[in-house]
């Protein structure tokens, strides 16, 4: 069958079971209830301090199917997933359901559970590195799951995905289970995306190489959600949070973009007193917060919020006075962890508040602005962060979608070019972010508006700034460059792209050797 962007999509996918094909970025076709929690009885006179990981194990009585899940606020640092898995293995136990929020490089002894069929499937917003590449590959026996961030929590919440053990890297603990990311040596700041999995999961484990005296203030997940503590040496290291590009680039082709951009938020009308922004953490990204500093600095504009993964720039921002306050689901950086421990202001919110599209209201629905990259956009505007140009996995959506879908203007910014590949196709290698939610994609060479926003066309008008089709675009980028062939795939699906309601909105193919 086909879903609303014209995807072909099975009806049924042997390991992940019955499709719901993507329906619409606003359909909401599968609004669940919340599921219960599992509660159990704690006494007066009972520990949860347990010595070991085995021991918590014994506890928990893991066996064969189970799903367990992980958070990754420690990102290309993290030391728990590895730790957990090598003493499943080391039991024997097999088909495990691995549900990390995010799995990075440092996550590659992954690749050998997998082979060896202690994972079998794996559930996340984002995968990169070995593990993307083994994927990839058809080595894991059902296809992986690629979630957003949002859609992850509702995932949770609803029950879709059962979580039966939670294991959470807690860099301070206390006796009880009180957890926070504020202090000691794997310090990280938010919790955000660890707490559905608190909520929700059958058992609780708090893995944490900082245990401090009851009470552990403040507390960002509660001693109602933790069954057992286990403290080790090291959870990992914080230094590994910093991964990827989190400083502004010094490119002229980069910076170009940002000045283009910044032209068309201030256009748009959307930038004065009270917006709310989001941009991530690459470095044309952070140059268009620069770019919007200046210009609230000019004006003398103090924005409401910012949100998403918090930075440093933006910190700096907060700390001017331009942002009254900061929404942050994690700390990209260790400036952003400090921030996050010293103003109340500076605000933790769970990745259900950031962008659940089946709860009371995403934080992502009052957002005005929010700047997004792209692997691939296509004329449709539908994007692609989720496959490389070779079709192989290497990333997801994270929050892309999430965003997308709530901010008043969603702006995607990128070089025209990409490793000597064109930018824009007929159609992407993968949707991830369908069109429907992206207004504007601002590159080098010009700017497109996505035709559903003639409002945004007409003020664009008033400006100097260099507007076209996104055909007459992709004309541009394709005589720099050439036509890209088409991949050949096969017809194994090696994951499964699910749209921020928990609709199919496409699959990923094996690639032909």
């Amino acid at each position: 069958m086909k879903n609303a962007l014209e995807r072909e999509i099975p009806d049924y996918i042997e390991g992940y079971g019955e499709v719901l094909p993507f329906q619409g970025a606003y359909a909401n076709p599968m609004v669940k209830k919340k599921i219960g929690s599992r509660e159990s009885v704690v006494g007066p006179n009972e520990t949860k301090i347990l010595s070991s990981i085995d021991e918590a194990l014994d506890k928990v009585k893991i066996r064969d199917g189970m799903t367990i899940s992980f958070h990754h606020h420690l990102r290309n640092g993290d030391h728990v997933l590895n730790m957990v898995l090598e003493k499943i293995a080391e039991r024997g136990i097999k088909d495990i359901t691995l549900a990390s929020s995010s799995i990075f490089p440092v996550h590659a002894p992954l690749v050998e559970h997998i082979k060896n069929g202690v994972v079998t499937k794996i559930v996340a917003s984002y995968i990169s590195g070995p593990v993307a590449e083994a994927i990839s590959s058809g080595s894991m026996k059902k296809p992986a799951v690629l979630q957003t961030h949002g859609g992850r929590a509702r995932a949770i919440e609803s029950g879709d995905l059962h979580i039966d053990v939670a294991f959470v890297a807690a860099p301070t603990a206390d006796n009880y289970g009180n957890l926070n990311g504020l202090q000691g040596k794997s310090a990280c700041g938010a919790l955000g995306y660890a707490v559905a999995d608190c909520q929700f999961a059958d058992r609780v484990v708090a893995i944490t190489d900082h245990l401090v005296p009851y009470p552990n203030c403040p507390i960002e997940i509660s001693q109602i959600y933790v069954d057992y503590i286990v403290k080790v040496d090291s959870i990992g290291d914080a230094e590994g949070i910093v991964s990827g590009t989190t400083k502004i680039t010094k490119d002229p082709v980069g910076l170009k973009i940002a000045k283009m951009a910044s032209g068309v938020m201030k256009a748009s009308g959307l930038v004065k007193e009270g917006m709310s922004f989001q941009t991530g953490a690459g470095g044309i990204s952070l140059a268009v917060a620069k770019e919007l500093k200046e210009i609230m600095e000019k004006e003398g504009i103090q924005g409401s919020f910012a949100s998403g993964g918090i930075t440093g720039y933006i910190v700096d921002m907060f700390r001017e006075g331009l942002f009254r306050y900061l929404f942050d689901v994690q700390c990209f950086d260790l400036k952003a962890v400090e921030s996050y421990t010293q103003s109340h202001k500076h605000q933790r919110m769970s990745a259900s508040m950031y962008g659940n599209p089946h709860n009371k209201g995403a934080v992502v629905n009052n957002l005005d602005i929010v700047i997004l990259g792209a692997t691939e956009i296509d004329t449709d505007f539908n994007v692609n962060v989720t496959t490389a140009s070779d079709g192989t996995i290497m990333g997801g959506s994270g929050g892309h979608s999430d965003t997308a879908a709530g901010a008043k203007l969603t702006i995607i910014v990128s070089n025209l070019m990409r490793a000597r590949l064109p930018l824009i196709r007929d159609k992407v290698t993968t949707v991830n972010t369908p069109g429907e939610t992206i207004d504007v994609l601002v590159t080098e060479r010009g700017i497109a508006v996505n035709p559903k926003r003639q409002d945004l066309i007409e003020k664009l008008k008033d400006t100097n700034l260099p507007v076209m089709t996104i055909e007459e675009l992709k004309a541009i980028g394709e005589k720099l460059t050439g036509k890209p062939k088409a991949i050949e795939t096969e017809e194994d699906i090696i994951a499964v792209v699910e749209y921020r309601d928990g609709t199919v909105i496409d699959v990923i193919r094996k690639i032909k050797e």
